[in-house]
């Protein structure tokens, strides 16, 4: 059995290889499940050689490679906080001829419909109102 270290276990962690094709499985299931497979292995490759040359490190600034994949899952956390608050707000604030109900982007959220109502700012309103170049419907929004 080939040794095995935390590096190994992280990328076990972070990028599990998915299960195989049933033996039984049509080409129509076993091709794509096969290709899916093989793009997981080639990024946990990636994966490991950036870990491996990180955990090299032997700089002052050296960061232990666990603690930086927890703050990089941290992060990535964060943002997907800021694409849900951006498409909440987008669903309200942008479409036409109605707003989403609050209902339909609460249980979508996961969230209350209470945080849903709150859930964004003027700030994500004219964020995208920028990034897409619209205004929005409820002209109210970047006025406040």
């Amino acid at each position: 059995m080939e040794k095995r270290d935390a590096i190994d276990d992280i990328i076990d962690i972070v990028l599990p290889v998915p299960a195989p094709a049933p033996a039984d499985a049509d080409e129509l299931t076993r091709v794509p499940l096969e290709a899916v497979r093989e793009e997981v292995v080639r990024q946990r490759e990636v994966f490991e050689r950036y870990l491996r040359v990180a955990d090299g490190d032997r700089s002052p600034t050296r960061q232990d490679v666990l603690l930086a994949e927890i703050e990089r899952a941290r992060t990535e956390m964060r943002e997907a906080e800021d694409r849900l608050r951006m498409l909440i707000a987008y669903g309200r604030e942008f479409v036409a001829p109605q707003p989403y109900p609050l209902k339909t982007l609460a249980a979508a959220a996961g969230m209350s419909i209470s945080g849903t109502r709150s859930a964004y700012t003027s700030d994500e309103v004219a964020a995208i109102a920028e990034r897409t170049g619209r205004r929005p419907v409820r002209s109210t929004a970047l006025d406040a």
